[in-house]
């Protein structure tokens, strides 16, 4: 029997419910496996405010920094909207990634077969499914660079004064981009062997960086076919053959877009897992996707599905639980088949409308019988 200690933090709104709902699997997964899972409960995020006037306790990432991984439900609300950027329930999760030295986020969008007629794409163009894994880079880049405001004495063309300016560096090292690619090129190895690299190389020299970086690591990986993209055609192309792509590895900014364009694909944010890893042998950090979503928060409505996919990639990239991973994927696709669903992706009148409890309880009892 092994022991994994795994760092829980519920968050805010449906957070609590979500999470719940995963480690009740995973201690499922426990019972058939002979694995021991052994939670701490700790506080991140709005409720943290209202406890301690700090979204993200000492007490907390000391916690996440001893655990084997992290699960995180959601952080926010409207209640802590007008708060200061630092003292903001999101400023959690920007110090757990910092200080976990989690840089790379996995984003994997699936289409379930089931949940295909929610897909704004038509029929044909993902009648055999999508499965992308996209690989964002989540320390560097745009969103860490330096930034300010400042009047300016310039004037535009006409002679119209500029006012205030505003302006965000975009700055990638050779090294950060290396640790990503190699994130990258890893993941592709172990689906499909096909790598896209999204970048705007005609425009931005870090883009140009990203290109001689992929050419001077991609012989190590010489069975991953890659090519390169623009963002703008990327997109594009998201959405003409969504069920070609595989793995796509990009900037912080371009990744954060993409996944987002990508999860509309699936059909519902409340299917779509995630996680935030940083070098091997350290604690990774698993979320859904969605928010905290508190105008159903406490309702007994909340889909799991999500956080409990989101378990599933930690079994694998944390614990090494190949096995139990691919198995709690499959009782989540037995459970769909069956017909079972929560609100938010019931699509049809003869779908058997589940609450939180009941859908966990269903993928529990799926997972079991395998």
């Amino acid at each position: 029997m092994t022991k994994f200690n795994i760092c829980v933090i519920p968050g805010d709104g449906i957070g609590p419910e979500v999470t719940k709902s995963a480690c009740e699997v995973l201690e499922a997964v426990g019972k058939k496996s002979g694995h021991e899972f052994v939670f701490q409960d700790v506080i991140a995020g709005g409720c943290a405010i209202d406890q301690c006037d700090d979204p993200l306790p000492s007490e907390t990432l000391e916690a996440a920094k001893n655990s084997d991984a992290v699960l995180l439900g959601a952080v926010g609300g409207p209640k802590w909207d007008n708060l200061p950027g630092k003292k903001r329930p999101e400023a959690a999760l920007l110090g757990l990634r910092k200080g976990l030295g989690l840089f790379a986020n996995l984003r994997l969008a699936v289409l379930f077969p089931e949940l295909r007629s929610a897909s704004p794409l038509r029929e044909d163009i993902v009648k055999d499914g999508v499965d992308i894994m996209i690989v964002r880079e989540l320390t560097g880049g745009i969103y860490f660079g330096e930034r300010g405001t400042a009047p300016s004495d310039g004037v535009l063309e006409d002679g119209t004064p500029k006012g205030m300016e505003a302006y965000d560096v975009e700055r990638y090292s050779e090294a950060e981009i290396e640790r990503i690619l190699k994130v990258g090129f890893t993941i592709a190895m172990q689906r499909k062997k096909r790598l896209i690299v999204v970048d705007k190389a005609n425009i931005l020299e870090t883009s140009r960086l990203w290109r001689k970086v992929t050419e001077k690591i991609a012989p190590s990986f010489p069975e991953v076919a890659y090519e390169f993209m623009y963002v703008d055609n990327a997109s594009m192309q998201l959405l003409r053959q969504a069920a070609q792509m595989d793995v796509i590895v990009t900037s912080n900014m371009f990744g954060d877009i993409l996944s987002d364009e990508a999860g509309m694909i699936t059909g519902s944010i409340g299917m779509l897992p995630s996680a935030s890893l940083g070098e091997p042998g350290k604690p990774g950090m698993y979320e859904p996707v969605h928010g905290s979503a508190p105008d159903i928060a406490g309702k007994g409505i909340a889909n799991p599905l999500a956080t409990i996919l989101s378990a599933a990639m930690l079994l694998r990239s944390s614990l090494g639980l190949s096995d139990e991973a691919a198995k709690v994927e499959q009782a989540v696709r037995a459970v769909l088949a069956g017909g079972y669903r929560t609100v938010d992706i019931s699509l049809s009148k003869d779908d058997t409308i589940l609450g939180t409890k009941e859908m966990t309880d269903k993928v529990i009892e799926a997972y079991l019988d395998l």
